[in-house]
C-alpha cells in the first residue's frame, strides 16, 4: 500500500498521527509540538492530507502544510508573503510572491506565541473578502 493509498484510506487526523509516530525522532516531535500550536491559535482550523501524505492545516482555505524531510520539517504558507511575520519567523521561500516557510532543524523550536500569531494571522487572509475590480466607466 502507498502512502497516499493509506491517507486516503483513513481519517486525516489519523494519519498525521501515525506519521508522526512512524518518524520516531525529533521531526515527529517538532511535527507534533506544530500541530499543537497550531490547534491551539486556530481550535477550528481542519486536518487534511494531501499531496502524497503531506499534513495540511486550513480554515476556508489553506493556511500551512508541514512537510518532512531529512534535516528539516518545513512549514509552507501558501500566502505567506501577504503575512506580518514581526518575529522574523519566516526563514526560506522568501524570494516568491506568494508564498514564505519555516525550516525548523533538529534542536530548533518556534516562540509559541508568536507562531500562534502567524497562524492566526495566515487564517485572517482566508476570510478577507476579495477585491473587486473597479467598474469600468461606459464610454
Amino acid at each position: 500500500m502507498t502512502v497516499a493509498d493509506l491517507a486516503d484510506s483513513m481519517p486525516p487526523g489519523a494519519f498525521i498521527d501515525q506519521k508522526i509516530a512512524r518518524l520516531g525522532d525529533w521531526r515527529g516531535a517538532a511535527l507534533s509540538e506544530v500541530r499543537k500550536l497550531i490547534h491551539d491559535a486556530l481550535p477550528e482550523v481542519v486536518e487534511e492530507v494531501k499531496w502524497m501524505g503531506t499534513p495540511v492545516w486550513s480554515s476556508n482555505g489553506i493556511i500551512c502544510t508541514g512537510e518532512t524531510y531529512k534535516a528539516a520539517v518545513k512549514l509552507t504558507f501558501l500566502k505567506g508573503a501577504a503575512v506580518s511575520d514581526p518575529a522574523g519567523l519566516f526563514n526560506a521561500s522568501l524570494d516568491g510572491n506568494a508564498r514564505r516557510a519555516i525550516d525548523l532543524h533538529e534542536g530548533e523550536r518556534l516562540d509559541p506565541a508568536a507562531f500562534k500569531a502567524l497562524i492566526q494571522a495566515a487564517a485572517a487572509l482566508n476570510v478577507k473578502p476579495a477585491r473587486k475590480r473597479a467598474a469600468k466607466k461606459a464610454s
